[in-house]
């Protein structure tokens, strides 16, 4: 069997099998981020299959690979947020609910998969700069790296032709997930502070 993307399909799985080992370390700090990570995970996984198999199948196998690929980040991004805080089952929720309706009937494109963990990022960045404690830097310099690998991701920036703008993006990932990881060591929504101060 040929694999369309080769890279792309190593450095995917490389992300899968890291977000396991830190969904697993992270299972009694943080559940809902060790989740995060499960369904990062899968989301990996998925989407490297869709770049190297799908292709073989047909539309329709690489459209359903698809699908499942952009539900599983959009559920990362759902347990980030609710392992956050508290008081954020709500606001979890309904971007949710928004981002599996949009991606569902309107466009699953990659672009709107960054937009919505963006969101994330931005809920979990507003939360760990409110409240400092002793994850909050290694979980900004995480969104930080985060954010320049979507910028990457974007501007198709390729190393080299078996090199592409995606296992870039990947590489980049990767380093922003083991940050995200020692941060969410640190961090458990049991612990974590409401989203206002008390009076």
């Amino acid at each position: 069997m040929n694999v369309h993307e080769p890279m792309t399909v190593a450095t995917d799985y490389l992300l899968a099998i890291a977000s396991v080992i830190f969904a697993i370390r992270l299972w009694h700090a943080n559940r809902h981020w060790a989740m995060a990570f499960l369904f990062t995970a899968a989301g990996s996984f998925f989407g490297g299959t869709h770049h190297g198999i799908a292709v073989t199948f047909g539309w329709v196998p690489s459209i359903v690979l698809w699908k499942v690929t952009v539900l599983s980040i959009g559920l990362a991004s759902f347990f980030l947020v609710m392992g956050t805080g508290r008081d954020l089952l709500l606001v979890a929720l309904v971007k949710l609910i928004i981002y599996v309706s949009w991606t569902t009937m309107v466009s699953s494109d990659f672009l709107w998969v960054i937009v919505d963990y963006g969101i994330a990022l931005l809920i979990v960045a507003v939360v760990q700069l409110t409240w400092r404690g002793p994850s909050t830097h290694w979980v900004i310099w995480s969104i930080v790296v985060s954010v320049i690998g979507a910028l990457v991701q974007m501007s198709l920036l390729a190393l080299h032709e078996h090199f592409n703008h995606n296992d870039l993006y990947h590489v980049i990932q990767l380093v922003a997930l083991w940050l995200l990881y020692r941060g969410g060591k640190l961090t458990s929504p049991s612990k974590a502070p409401p989203m206002t101060r008390p009076r």
